[in-house]
């Protein structure tokens, strides 16, 4: 589905994009166009977890500002629930459209692994997120180091429970990799620096729903009272465990830091339910993902590796993870939210 596009050159598309910055989620003021610059016309799809919840609702920000700033064919899909079959199935759908390119971000990397191996198989470029043990795509791109964002939110937690008492951990799927690893890397952190803490049982599985994250945080702190702490690995887990410590008036007694955004967390920090939140931008992250399906298209594969820069906040200078895997990218993009500072962010 290339389409050739000689009546107006990349960069002249960018440049009209960026004086349209008011209006715009992503600054790509500094924007690396000799890696995304072309006279093709691409259709890039981004699959995402599930649509319709916040965090995938700025992501889609990110994939329609891409193809606004550029003028390829970006639009974004999701599950309306979690589910890795929908998933798989959704991306089935844009190999039989014939897209150039899908970005994905899988609920469950063993899932899509098939289906994403078929897609390069008939030509289809493919870029992920959030699955840094994947296989079958030209390259993975995560937002940072992935054990030590979550040994961040150990610091930060350790530092509420007074570096004692017992703790439970969430995941939006067991099989949700990037996830997996922040609580990896949190739980190693604990055992190193915080011997008089402890896992009070086995990670959560949420389903990245809010409502499951209350009610599976609320049946566990049942079985187990003593919890004082919780990590969120998902960004809903913010909102359910809000709710929980509000309703049950466990301020000061029940502890969370975890992925969230300000717009679905807000509440429960301005009202102290919650003091610390983790994050990047999933807009940069989308748009991201898909500058690096253009160069790919573009014969620039050469181009993307340690040191590469997009030209993006947090993707300015990248990251190899592991020698014997060149193609699993990471960059420096998070930031850690509390009462003082959610002000400055307004998704």
């Amino acid at each position: 589905m290339r389409i050739q596009f000689t009546h107006m050159a990349a960069a002249a598309i960018v440049a009209a994009g960026a004086a349209q910055a008011q209006n715009q989620v992503v600054d790509i003021s500094e924007l690396n166009e000799d890696l995304i610059r072309t006279e093709q016309s691409y259709t890039i799809a981004t699959v995402v977890k599930v649509d319709g919840i916040a965090w995938f609702d700025r992501m889609r920000d990110g994939v329609q500002q891409f193809g606004a700033d550029t003028g390829h064919d970006t639009w974004m899909v999701g599950p309306s629930s979690a589910d890795a079959a929908a998933q798989v199935q959704l991306v089935e759908n844009l190999i039989a459209q014939g897209v150039d390119a899908i970005a994905i971000v899988p609920f469950s990397v063993e899932a899509v692994e098939p289906v994403l191996a078929r897609a390069r198989s008939r030509g289809i470029v493919v870029i992920s997120h959030e699955a840094s043990n994947i296989q079958n795509v030209d390259f993975d791109i995560e937002a940072f180091d992935n054990l030590a964002y979550g040994a961040k939110l150990m610091d930060e937690l350790a530092a509420q429970m007074g570096e004692e008492g017992k703790y439970v951990t969430t995941v939006g799927s067991l099989t949700s990799k990037s996830q997996n690893e922040w609580i990896d890397g949190a739980i190693a952190r604990q055992e190193e620096a915080y011997p008089n803490m402890a896992q009070a049982t086995g990670r959560l599985e949420t389903y990245d729903d809010a409502n499951t994250d209350y009610i599976r945080l609320k049946e566990t702190l049942t079985a187990h009272p003593d919890i004082t702490g919780i990590v969120g690995g998902p960004m809903p887990t913010s909102a359910g465990a809000g709710r929980l410590i509000a309703e049950d008036g466990l301020q000061g007694q029940l502890h969370f830091a975890g992925t969230g955004l300000p717009s679905v967390a807000g509440q429960y920090i301005q009202n102290g339910d919650i003091s610390y939140i983790q994050f990047w931008d999933p807009a940069v992250a989308g748009y991201a993902m898909n500058m690096l399906a253009v160069a790919v298209l573009e014969g620039r594969s050469d181009q993307i590796g340690a040191g590469t820069d997009l030209g993006l906040e947090g993707y300015r200078d990248l990251e190899v993870a592991d020698e014997d895997r060149p193609n699993v990218l990471y960059g420096a993009g998070w930031v850690g939210v509390t009462a003082e500072n959610m002000d400055q962010y307004d998704f």
